[in-house]
């Protein structure tokens, strides 16, 4: 079985959010999802909408996903490869680059994000349409 690992806050749940789950499936056969928990998101300096435990439901309920585990820190991302026997670590390709370092672990791979849609642009949208 081929393991398949991505790392995301998954807040305002769109689109490209899903595109990313369904390619990053469709590499392996089993996909772990690890999200933000809300104590990292404030080291983060980022706020979520839904909270950490809302956030894993949603996920849990969609079809791609096999397993949520919790990311509490930036640097626990070796430790989660090993422990979940991953194969293949995915990010979007705004990350490109920067986990290069699991390669002595996984493969590693970016993908293309999904363009005209982003959480950060659904937030701003909200804003201006007070």
């Amino acid at each position: 079985m081929k393991k398949v690992l991505t790392y995301g806050t998954f807040d305002l749940l769109h689109w490209g959010h899903i595109n990313l789950l369904k390619r990053a499936k469709a590499l392996g056969d089993y996909l772990v999802v690890a999200i933000s928990t809300d104590e990292f998101n404030k080291l983060k300096n980022k706020k979520s909408y839904h909270s950490y435990e809302n956030r894993k439901m949603i996920l849990e309920a969609i079809r791609y996903v096999d397993e949520v585990i919790p990311e509490n820190t930036w640097e626990q991302k070796i430790q989660d490869v090993q422990e979940h026997e991953i194969d293949i670590f995915v990010m979007g390709d705004d990350w490109e680059g920067k986990f290069d370092f699991l390669e002595d672990y996984c493969e590693v791979v970016y993908l293309p994000r999904t363009v005209g849609i982003s959480t950060t642009k659904i937030k701003k949208e909200l804003l201006v349409a007070k």
